[in-house]
C-alpha cells in the first residue's frame, strides 16, 4: 500500500533507480487509503504486551484485519498465510524472538511485505542482539523513533528507553545512509515524520501533540504500515500512506480532546473516518 497523487506506471529497477527528491510517491496516500480498505488485508502482528489491544483496535478501525500470534510453534505457518507481517520488539523474550526470525523467514519466502519496529533497542544487550538479528532477515521497512534509528545506524543516540532524546532532523542522514545499506524502507516517526527508501525522501505533517501521551500509539502506527504495505506494492509509497492516515486521523482526534483519556477513543472514531481529503497534501519531498 502506498500513496501518490498520479496514478503512474511503475517504475522499474530497484527502489534506487526510482526518482528522488521532488518527485511525488508513486502512489499517492489518497490511492492507498482506497486502495488498503478495499484490500482489508490480514495483518500479522507480532507486538508487545502492552500495545496488542491498542494496535489491534487500530487496525479494525483503519479498515485492516489484525492477527496477534507470536508463538514459534505457529508463526511461521501463519506468516505464510497473512497478507503481511510486523515485529515490535517492546516486550522482548527469547521465545518471542524465536517466533519473530521464524515468522520473518516465511514472510520473505512467501513474498509477502514485513515491518520491523525495533523499540529501545539500544537499551541492553540482548535487545540490541535482536535488532541485529532480525535486521540480517531483511525486512521491508523499518520504523522507529529518531533514537532508534540513529542507533540503529551506528550513531550516538540520546533516547531514554521508548522514548526518543533526538529530533527527527537529526536522524535523516542515518536514515537515508541505513535505507541503502538495507534496502529497507527507513521510517522516522516524530512531530513531523520523515521517510525515505535512500534516494527518495518525504516528510508528513499532521498528528496532535497529545499522541505522544497515549501508550502504543506508535506501535499501532507499526501495524497500520504492514496494512498499507500489504495493499500497494511500493513500500515507501505503503509508508507514506499509513504515516498520513495516523497524522489526520491524529490531527482530527485533538480538535476537543480534553486530555490523553478524551483522546484515545476519538482517535480510533478518527482512524475510521479519515477519507482522501487532504492526505496527499501532507506529503511533501525533503
Amino acid at each position: 500500500m502506498t500513496d501518490s497523487r498520479t496514478s503512474q506506471p511503475p517504475a522499474s529497477g530497484s527502489a534506487r533507480d526510482r526518482a528522488g527528491a521532488g518527485h511525488p510517491p508513486r502512489t499517492a496516500p489518497a490511492e492507498a487509503l482506497a486502495a488498503m480498505r478495499q484490500a482489508a488485508p490480514l495483518v500479522h502482528c507480532i507486538t508487545n504486551y502492552v500495545a496488542m489491544n491498542v494496535a489491534a483496535n487500530a487496525l479494525l478501525a483503519a479498515g485492516a484485519s489484525p492477527a496477534m500470534i507470536h508463538a514459534a510453534e505457529e508463526a511461521a505457518d501463519f506468516a505464510r498465510v497473512a497478507a503481511a507481517l510486523t515485529v515490535n520488539i517492546g516486550t522482548l523474550s527469547t521465545p518471542w524472538l524465536a517466533g519473530m526470525e521464524a515468522a520473518a523467514r516465511a514472510s520473505a519466502e512467501a513474498g509477502r511485505p514485513w515491518v520491523l519496529d525495533p523499540v529501545a533497542h539500544f537499551a541492553t544487550p540482548f535487545r540490541q542482539q535482536a535488532a541485529a538479528r532480525l535486521m540480517a532477515l531483511h525486512p521491508t521497512i523499518v520504523r522507529g523513533n529518531a533514537s532508534e534509528i540513529l542507533a540503529l545506524s551506528g550513531g550516538q543516540a540520546g533516547g531514554r528507553g521508548a522514548d526518543s532524546g533526538d529530533a527527527v532532523e537529526d536522524a535523516e542522514a542515518a536514515a537515508r545512509a541505513l535505507a541503502r545499506a538495507s534496502g529497507a524502507v527507513l521510517v522516522v516517526t516524530g512531530p513531523q515524520h520523515y521517510a525515505t527508501d535512500g534516494q527518495a525522501a518525504f516528510r508528513v505533517s499532521g498528528g496532535d501533540p497529545l499522541m505522544p501521551k497515549v501508550t502504543a500509539l506508535g506501535c499501532a502506527l507499526t501495524a497500520l504500515t504492514g496494512a498499507y504495505a500489504a495493499a500497494v506494492s511500493d513500500p515507501l509509497s505503503a509508508a507514506l500512506g499509513a504515516l498520513g492516515h495516523f497524522a489526520a486521523a491524529g490531527e482530527a482526534a485533538g480538535q476537543g480532546a480534553a486530555g490523553p483519556g478524551s483522546f484515545a477513543p476519538r482517535f480510533l472514531d478518527a482512524l475510521a473516518a479519515t477519507g482522501p481529503e487532504g492526505l496527499d497534501a501532507r506529503v511533501r519531498p525533503a
